[in-house]
């Protein structure tokens, strides 16, 4: 059997597959491979794939897990490098997630651009949860220094600096056809962040 050839040990295979599958995801998108192939680049025969994964969805929804996994893990990291400034921790998690973007390419196309719901196992639902919850809790303190009757909720907050930095990734940060912008991804997003956060009082006009 080739699973043999190959010296898996316990367990090994199915991260074989995993690993195979963000390198195809990355190269021919997540509709663009078949299980077939990711069990040819395992050394593996297709059969072995079912052993561990009911489809090819099922594979990249693992694939998904572990790229929210070290996605909750970095804006955690970014959250933390900025205390105690709100502000400072804020703008830290906008950042991050372009960072995460550059470094996880295939993670972050199985999280976000693979149509796998994040609800498709308790699992997965969690750790994406895990991962929102720290940019909310970022937008949650920041938002403690606007008056209350003009607080967005948090999670409106959170929100709209997500589908900004998401916004920036997708546009200009993986090289999509003629969409290239004078400016570098980074400046386009902390810029982005800036007129926001100006226009809820939370820095000054000339800052």
């Amino acid at each position: 059997m080739a699973e043999k050839k190959q010296g898996y040990h316990h367990g090994n295979l199915r991260q074989a597959l995993i690993d195979a599958a963000l390198q195809l995801i990355e190269k021919k998108g997540p509709g663009g491979f078949a299980l077939s192939e990711a069990a040819k680049q395992a050394g593996v025969t297709p059969a072995a794939v079912y052993r561990h994964f009911s489809g090819r969805d099922d594979l990249i929804a693992e694939a998904a897990r572990q790229g929210y996994e070290i996605f909750a893990d970095v804006m955690q990291f970014a959250y933390d490098s900025g205390q105690p400034s709100a502000l400072a921790a804020f703008e830290a998690t906008g950042r991050a997630y372009l960072a995460f973007a550059r470094k996880y390419p295939g993670h972050y196309i199985a999280m976000f651009e693979s149509g796998i719901s994040v609800n498709h196992t308790p699992d997965l639902a969690l750790i994406a949860a895990k991962a929102r919850g720290v940019l909310e809790k970022a937008a949650d303190d920041l938002s403690q220094h606007i008056p209350p009757e003009k607080r967005p909720p948090a999670s409106m907050f959170s929100a709209h600096i997500w589908a900004m930095s998401h916004g920036v990734v997708e546009l200009y940060a993986r090289n999509s056809p003629g969409t290239q912008s004078p400016f570098a991804p980074e400046d386009l997003l902390e810029s982005g962040i800036g007129v926001y956060l100006r226009g809820l009082g939370l820095i000054r006009p000339d800052d």
